[in-house]
């Protein structure tokens, strides 16, 4: 027993050098510890940029969206005392208004997307109902198209749903392997329109344009350098024009051009600056930033491709 366990301690030391080795295309810049009031993060999953605002939002396990400014500066904690009790994913559209999805509560137990408006006060929630499953159906992120719809990915169901601010279906992106369903559980869209979707489950990205027209597909499914574990989330990095995936079970980053084509990774298990434990999600602003949800390291690392 105690050599299996000193066989597994190598193997994941090795395995790290090879990951660690590749950070020469990776700068690691400084990290979001504290919110507002100088509390630690807890357990972040979820991060999401407004580029209109310069906002950056983060989503922890003390149930509770924290928002930073560009120089990462904490204002601002949405709450229950806010409306917001079980958030997941969220988004913002053009107008300013935030959309979050909520699992179910002793006193609300229906999932849905709560809608806050400009300036964070809770509007309505949206429920999705009326469609083929609905009653299996567990929202896990959101995007908003180039049309105002909204993009709505589940925890494993076969596609994407898009639907109107009331909450009507108007269709179901879904990624097809060999005459088969895709399951989805993450969506996003970029400043062009185009829409990722990726599944954990295939090791794949999905990517579309704003006409839901299929463009390309990139991950390669597998546990070593350069394949995909278990994929959470995908950004695009309009600066650079490259694409990152976080892999939660091997706590790296895959960088891939805008092709699909695998360029490099960085990360790997660990504590220190630029090591993870078990990253959830990414988002990239404008002047390139890489921002990761460090999960169990509880921080946002933040990361700039080297010119």
């Amino acid at each position: 027993m105690v050599k299996i366990c000193l066989f597994i301690i190598i193997l994941i030391f090795f395995i790290n050098i090879d990951v660690f080795a590749e950070n020469s295309h990776i700068t690691y810049l400084e990290s979001i510890n504290e919110d507002e009031e100088g509390e630690k993060l807890y357990f972040p999953s979820f991060i999401f940029i407004d580029a209109v605002r310069n906002e950056i939002y983060v989503v922890d396990a003390k149930a509770r969206i924290i928002i930073y400014t560009s120089d990462l500066f904490p204002v601002f904690t949405l709450s229950k005392a806010q409306g917001v009790e079980t958030p997941q994913g969220l988004t913002i559209d053009a107008d300013g208004n935030l959309y979050v999805v909520q699992s179910p509560t002793k006193e609300n137990p229906k999932y849905r997307i709560s809608v806050f408006n400009a300036c964070l006060k809770w509007e309505r929630d949206i429920y999705l109902n009326n469609f083929k499953d609905a009653d299996k159906f567990i929202p896990n992120t959101v995007a908003i198209d180039k049309k105002g719809n909204i993009l709505v990915a589940g925890r494993y169901y076969p596609g994407v749903l898009i639907i109107d601010t009331n909450g009507n279906v108007l269709d179901i992106i879904s990624p097809v392997e060999e005459e088969r369903k895709v399951n989805v559980n993450y969506v996003t869209v970029d400043k062009n329109g185009n829409i990722y979707l990726v599944s954990e489950e295939e090791g794949h990205i999905y990517v579309y344009d704003e006409n839901k027209k299929f463009i390309l597909k990139f991950g390669t499914k597998g546990g070593s350098s350069g394949k995909l574990s278990r994929p959470q989330a995908v950004a695009e990095d309009s600066k650079n024009g490259n694409m990152y995936v976080v892999d939660y079970m091997r706590h790296a980053i895959s960088a891939y051009d805008k092709n699909g084509k695998y360029l490099f990774e960085f990360g790997g298990l660990g504590w220190g600056e630029g090591w993870f434990q078990y990253p959830k999600c990414i988002a990239v602003d404008d002047m390139g930033r890489i921002f990761i949800a460090d999960t169990f390291n509880n921080r946002i690392q933040i990361f700039k491709l080297k010119e």
